[in-house]
């Protein structure tokens, strides 16, 4: 990977897109009675609540060591990143699911059409704003890596929650726009609770993913595999080791733990052993910054 965006403007940025966007959907909802429009509105009102959620997480991770926790709090982070993919899923799509089998069910004539045409026109403005804010910090990140993959292996999980919402939402709002506009050309409002029904897929399937990602982060996954291949090149090109048997890595949210087992260039005291592992971990640490715990063993096998 190229480096790291940064996550907590893309945060910002998309909080107070979606906070206008949701007042401005809000009050389009309760004078055109539409159900795409609503589950946009209650879609963005989950997007600004997810998002100080992250902010709160963000906050968390950075608490220091403690007895009880001696590898930090990094991954705090993605406790509350995995949260805000339930959420997503829960009460943006299956809200919008509902709202969309009901308005199927007991379909309702819109009122002020129009209205909800001009708040979605504005939404799909700022939250291209939000989307493009977010891009920059992503591809700050992924470097010349394509989307998909940079998805797959950024660790920043954050970030990946940020850009599926942005995404999410600029889709959501193009097909709720779809929507009021078949509803007004043929008169059947019908139109409007398919919509809404895509919307709900699409904010599920969304949250899916995200979640599996994040589910990777919680659960204990190394580094992501660029800096895998750099640190072992790093160590095997150290004058002080002759072999790397092992290397593992832990994603601690911004921060990485490191542990390796090696053989040392030449039989040495046990003081001498001791001065040339500390200078592979000063080295290793002036190289890679994000490592903030570090584990060196010597042996002359695996």
């Amino acid at each position: 990977m190229a480096g790291k965006g940064d996550s907590t403007k893309a945060i910002l940025i998309a909080l107070g897109a979606n906070f206008a966007i949701f007042v401005s959907k809000a009050v389009a909802a309760l004078l055109t009675q539409s159900g795409a429009m609503l589950a946009e509105a209650v879609h963005s009102l989950a997007d600004c609540g997810n998002q100080l959620l992250l902010l709160l997480g963000m906050k968390r991770a950075r608490l220091p060591a403690t007895a009880d926790f001696p590898l930090g709090h990094g991954k705090a982070i993605y406790f509350w990143s995995f949260l805000v993919a339930l959420l997503l899923f829960s009460v943006g799509g299956m809200f919008s699911l509902y709202e969309g089998l009901h308005k199927w069910q007991h379909p309702a004539e819109l009122h002020w059409p129009w209205l909800a045409v001009a708040v979605l026109t504005f939404g799909l403005i700022v939250e291209g704003v939000s989307m493009a804010g977010c891009m920059r910090e992503v591809n700050k990140a992924r470097g010349s890596e394509r989307l998909w993959r940079w998805f797959r292996d950024s660790r920043q999980s954050e970030l990946i929650v940020i850009f599926g919402e942005d995404l999410a939402a600029l889709l959501g709002l193009a097909l709720a726009l779809m929507a009021i506009l078949l509803t007004m050309l043929t008169g059947d409002p019908r139109y409007d609770a398919l919509g809404t029904i895509a919307i709900g897929v699409l904010l599920i399937v969304v949250a899916v993913f995200v979640a599996i990602e994040v589910k990777a982060l919680l659960i204990g996954q190394s580094a992501d595999p660029v800096l895998n291949r750099q640190l072992r090149a790093f160590l095997e090109a150290r004058p002080e080791i002759s072999r790397v048997f092992n290397l593992i890595t832990l994603q601690l949210g911004s921060d990485v733990m490191v542990a390796v087992k090696v053989q040392l260039a030449e039989d040495q005291s046990i003081a001498e052993a001791v001065a040339a592992i500390n200078r592979v971990e000063i080295a290793m640490r002036s190289r890679f910054p994000e490592i903030r715990f570090s584990f060196v063993e010597p042996d002359n096998q695996d």
